[in-house]
């Protein structure tokens, strides 16, 4: 890839380590309320992106702070939108406060996975961004209904892969529930990424190349090895 990728992180969720991983990324989606987060840690984590001059974005859920946002929620389409845009509307007013613009908007565990393969949520989600936030860049992933979507509507959009997550054959992310799905160590992470920065390609599950051009990369807050690894990381594939 000619140009590395951004290096995006969602934060705001409750994690000791955030001081440490604000310096290794260029921006940050702060979780506002849906699945974890309240004025307390969207405040925190503004403060430290200011301190580090990095950008931040909304990270919106399914309001279902039980299950963190990763399973799916059956809701009325009128009710999640209601839900939605009181959860990014606190974190712009409150960014704005801090003079920081909000940067993205970027769905949050399973309803980012259900818009990326349902064709009538991303139609909803679209249509609700272009409703409130026309000029605010959707962090989606490649091949989805999403992308679809945001493209037929003339949004703003940033293709997002993950650093640390594997992939199926059809671009969507293999299942938590899958063992080694979720990568942790740095020696995986450097493997999964080393296809994507030399070639524009991420191998799946099953060995297949899947071709990409991505504007950002995440990598999970809440992985338990991120201290450990972004360092490695950011250094090997941005220095």
């Amino acid at each position: 890839m000619n140009k590395l990728p951004e290096i995006n992180c969602d934060l705001g969720e409750g994690m000791p380590n955030e001081e440490l991983i604000f310096p290794l990324i260029d921006t940050a989606s702060i979780a506002c309320g849906g699945h974890i987060g309240d004025e307390s840690t969207i405040s925190q984590s503004i403060q430290l992106a200011l301190e580090q001059k990095k950008k931040v974005g909304a990270h919106p859920s399914y309001p279902d702070q039980k299950n963190f946002g990763r399973k799916s929620m059956k809701i009325a389409d009128k009710d999640l939108k209601k839900s939605i845009l009181i959860q990014i509307l606190k974190f712009e007013q409150m960014a704005e406060k801090a003079g920081l613009p909000m940067d993205h908007i970027k769905f949050h565990g399973a309803l980012y996975n259900d818009a990326a393969a349902n064709p009538e949520l991303a139609d909803s989600l679209t249509d609700f961004v272009a409703t409130y936030f026309h000029n605010t860049p959707i962090l989606a992933p490649p091949h989805s209904q999403m992308e679809k979507y945001i493209i037929q509507k003339g949004l703003k959009h940033r293709v997002e892969v993950f650093g640390d997550r594997r992939y199926l054959e059809n671009y969507q992310l293999v299942p938590r529930s899958v063992f080694g799905s979720h990568m942790i160590s740095e020696i995986d992470i450097s493997q999964h990424l080393k296809t994507l920065v030399e070639n524009g390609y991420f191998l799946s599950d099953t060995g297949k190349k899947l071709q990409i051009k991505a504007d950002t990369i995440c990598f999970h807050g809440d992985n338990p090895g991120i201290a450990d690894f972004l360092p490695s990381i950011r250094k090997k594939f941005w220095s």
